[in-house]
């Protein structure tokens, strides 16, 4: 405790320049707040797109170093805890800024503002803001951008994982991370946020259509990052090792619960990986013990098993039953349908039609017969008639 009086100490200290600072500050930039305090103006300004430096300077006489002092003023408010007066001065020096540094500066404050405020929407669209910024950005380094990049990935997690619409905010966070540049940055820099991607996905229905590119990235990370979670997958869909799936489910919650940004999802992230298990293990048994099976979904209790996995087959619509004689879950025999058997069977025909009759062509030009006879004949098929076809 002793230890903490001096840091208390100088965070006083240090309130009270800032504190010092704001009349000063507030005084360069004077002429630009009072034209920030006429809405309609700016609205209309803004319309018209003349809302920059050139035409304030010219319109209403004012200077760029008010402009930029503008910028210092909203960070002081930052620090004074003023969010919501720092957001909006912060995001009117972005539109009217010339230093790009302090813009892109100033687009990073207002984030952290509206993430301090639960502004969760507005901060869905500072997150995008900020990545068109930074991949538009032709003045950085690639190491700059990468750095800014993994910034940005680690800052939407509290957007992405606290937003009230959960499935919204998932979804964003699988679209940034699977895009080709973020997705570098993760194996490059970050690749522990594996973690938070790979709950994304399995708590995200709609888009597991991503598992199988996901499983592939985490077995290329496997040697420089693995926790639980990515070895759940690994265990399931790699190895089909469902004991060790099942003792790494036990280790997820335990990871799950004590993760800040994950906590809230350790129902919704045990009952999708259940289904993971039981779909998976679905797959390659046809009779399955119902008791065995309790076991590899990490549930003790028998009975609540077996109505877990009733509803379960019953919502999914999966072709099974249960009997309870024998206590097992028999799976159905699924037979493909008429059209999916022609489709498969007749799958890549018209390209061997192609090869075949190349062939004949070649035999028949090899026995004396001039190509352009061939094709007057019908003999010679290109795999640009056959699309056409």
């Amino acid at each position: 405790m002793p230890s903490l009086i001096p840091r208390l100490a100088d965070m006083v200290e240090r309130r009270e320049e800032i504190l010092k600072e704001i009349p000063a500050a507030k005084e360069r930039c004077k002429a630009m707040l009072d034209l920030l305090q006429d809405q309609g103006v700016v609205k209309q300004l803004r319309m018209e797109k003349l809302f920059n430096a050139s035409y304030l300077q010219d319109a209403h006489q004012i200077e760029p170093e008010q402009i930029e002092a503008l910028y210092h003023y909203g960070k002081i408010q930052f620090e004074c805890g003023q969010y919501t007066d720092a957001a909006a001065v912060l995001a009117h020096y972005f539109l009217v800024g010339q230093d790009e540094t302090s813009r892109l500066s100033s687009l990073w404050g207002k984030l952290a503002a509206e993430i301090l405020m639960r502004n969760w929407d507005v901060a869905l669209e500072d997150l995008q803001r900020l990545r068109e910024t930074i991949d538009s950005r032709s003045t950085l380094s690639h190491l700059e951008q990468l750095q800014q990049r993994a910034w940005l990935i680690h800052w939407s997690l509290f957007v992405y994982f606290k937003h009230p619409v959960a499935e919204r905010g998932r979804s964003a966070m699988i679209d940034l991370c699977f895009s080709e540049r973020y997705l570098n940055t993760i194996q490059t820099h970050c690749p522990h946020v594996l973690r938070y991607l790979t709950c994304a996905v399995i708590c995200n229905k709609r888009r597991r259509n991503l598992l199988k590119d996901l499983v592939k990235v985490i077995q290329q990370e496997q040697y420089t990052y693995r926790d639980p979670v990515t070895q759940f997958l690994e265990c399931l869909y790699v190895d089909f090792d469902f004991d060790q799936a099942q003792f790494m489910l036990g280790e997820c919650e335990k990871a799950i619960v004590n993760d800040y940004f994950l906590y809230e999802l350790r129902d919704e992230f045990l009952e999708n990986a259940r289904v993971f298990i039981f779909e998976t293990y679905c797959r390659i048994h046809r009779k399955i013990d119902i008791g065995m099976l309790a076991q590899k979904l990490h549930m003790d209790d028998v009975i609540e098993a077996e109505k877990w996995i009733v509803n379960l087959i019953r919502n999914a619509s999966l072709d099974a039953k249960i009997d309870s004689r024998s206590n097992h879950v028999v799976m159905g025999t699924q037979h493909a349908g008429v059209y999916e058997t022609i489709i498969a069977q007749t799958k890549g025909l018209a390209y061997r039609s192609v090869v075949m009759a190349n062939a004949v062509g070649q035999r028949l030009s090899a026995a004396g017969y001039g190509t352009e006879k061939m094709k007057q004949g019908g003999y010679v098929l290109t795999q640009d008639d056959s699309k056409t076809q």
